[in-house]
């Protein structure tokens, strides 16, 4: 699989009852991505179900959450909505990756200064900020923009910017019908309506995600018919995807519904009324995910 891409609405944290509880939620969401290795985690608007906590509390935790522990304070510094983070579960996302030998990592940094002659000023976990030289390859970093900085040795600093994608997920907000459209791979919205997923056939969609998956999700008491004022008869009557030409091909010949490609239902044996969205997200990518 190429790449994995999730969507939760803005209204995830609508059930919370106070900004401790409605943190440790997504950070329960933010764990889920980590997990599974997610690459993007889009919240997208869901103004009509939104209530104490929207869509900038739900952003500015998760993109904390997403954050290096050396670089929060660089990135974030004070504010309101990040008054409980303490309670935000550690993702375990490896901030620095062994490449090569023991004395070459890959660290996430910020661009804290852009300077003339191609150079910019970035932290990346050592004692200080360093100057760098921007590769003729890339492009100019702005500054408060994420990098990827090798570093050699410590003593004497040794870095270098390299054009390598930075650990962990990085976390947008975009209209949904705007983040299915730029979707790589199969489009999946999760949904009590959807059809049932069994083990037969989990084996028949999985050649469908060898090119990238999206995976939907709805928000408590508000699952994505409600959101998209998408009748949950449609759904169960939605033929099954049975094409394995990619999302957006001209050869296919599924008219998606809500603009995926597919509903499923992924906790078919469904013990409990409802299932909260970080529930729905383990036990769905713990099945969507499964290798041969």
């Amino acid at each position: 699989m190429d790449g994995l891409t999730l969507l939760i609405p803005s209204s995830v944290a609508r059930e919370a009852e106070d900004k401790r509880e409605a943190t440790r939620k997504l950070g329960y969401v933010a764990r889920a991505a980590a997990v599974f290795r997610a690459d993007r985690l889009v919240v997208f608007p869901d103004r009509e179900g939104e209530r104490r906590w929207g869509e900038e509390f739900v952003r500015v935790v998760l993109q904390y959450a997403a954050t290096p522990p050396y670089l929060k304070d660089e990135v974030w510094g004070q504010r309101d909505e990040l008054r409980f983070a303490g309670v935000l579960p550690p993702l375990g996302v490896s901030s620095q990756t062994t490449a090569g030998s023991s004395e070459s990592a890959v660290h996430h940094g910020i661009v804290t200064e852009v300077g003339p002659e191609g150079r910019v000023r970035v932290t990346c976990g050592l004692q200080h900020p360093i100057s760098l030289g921007v590769p003729p390859e890339m492009a100019t970093p702005a500054e408060g923009e994420r990098v990827t900085v090798r570093i050699s040795s410590r003593e004497p600093v040794r870095a270098r910017l390299v054009d390598e994608p930075t650990p962990g997920f990085d976390v947008t907000v975009t209209d949904l019908s705007a983040a299915l459209a730029d979707a790589a791979g199969r489009r999946i919205a999760t949904s009590r309506h959807g059809q049932s997923l069994s083990a037969a056939k989990l084996g028949e969609i999985r050649p469908e995600f060898q090119d990238g998956l999206t995976v939907a999700f709805g928000a408590p008491q508000r699952g994505l018919p409600a959101i998209l004022g998408i009748e949950p008869e449609v759904i169960s009557a939605e033929p099954s995807a049975d094409t394995s030409e990619p999302a957006g091909s001209d050869d296919a010949t599924v008219d998606p519904v809500g603009g995926f490609d597919r509903w499923l239902n992924t906790i078919p044996r469904q013990g409990s009324e409802t299932v909260r969205t970080e529930e729905a997200m383990f036990a769905s990518l713990a099945c969507l995910t499964l290798t041969e």
